[in-house]
Formats: structure tokens, C-alpha cells, sequence
């Protein structure tokens, strides 16, 4: 069974922790094995790489490497960082803000 994580694919997220402290961006992917996560724009890296059909300059590129789920909060409507719970409303289990209570959508 995968355990499930409190932020999915497109939410937005602080970065609470480490060099990208205080930055904000979208989530553009989960590794749920590996509870880490890449946010839009935070934790460049220069990858070197060959020419190919895409690149064929090739070259050095910057790309987003993954961070650690810990060190993000999700933002929810007020633009507030908050940690999530899960609660079961009219028989589905959804994600609210501990915050201010609001279900996250």
C-alpha cells in the first residue's frame, strides 16, 4: 500500500527550510517513495548536457532538483502557510487547513 502524502501535483508550497527558505512555487511533481518533491523554481541545478533534437546546442541547463517534503508548507486560500489534516466530509475524505479549518480543494 502507498502512503499518502498532504501535498499532490499543482499545489502551491513555502519552502520553510534550507537554502530556498521563503521562496514560493507550484508543485511540478511527487516521488511518493522517496517523499520528495520539485517545486517550480527552487533547487536549481546546472545539469551539463549533450545536443540532442531539443537542445542541439547543447550546453549547460538549469533545472529543478527535488527537495524533501519536510521542508515545504502548503498555501492555502488566504495565502496563509499551513500544515494539512484529512477529515471525512459527506463520506469522502478530503484535505483542510489546520489553520483556518477550510477544506482544500
Amino acid at each position: 500500500m502507498q502512503k499518502k502524502l498532504n501535498i499532490k501535483k499543482s499545489d502551491k508550497v513555502k519552502v520553510i527550510a534550507g537554502d530556498y527558505k521563503g521562496q514560493e512555487g507550484n508543485v511540478l511533481k511527487v516521488f511518493v517513495d522517496k517523499n520528495k518533491i520539485i517545486v517550480e523554481g527552487v533547487n536549481l541545478v546546472s545539469k551539463h548536457t549533450k545536443p540532442n533534437a531539443a537542445n542541439p546546442q547543447g550546453g549547460i541547463v538549469k533545472k529543478e532538483a527535488p527537495i524533501h517534503i519536510s521542508n515545504v508548507l502548503l498555501i492555502d486560500k488566504q495565502n496563509n502557510p499551513t500544515r494539512v489534516g484529512r477529515k471525512i466530509v459527506k463520506d469522502k475524505l478530503v484535505r483542510y487547513s489546520k489553520k483556518s479549518g477550510e477544506v482544500i480543494e
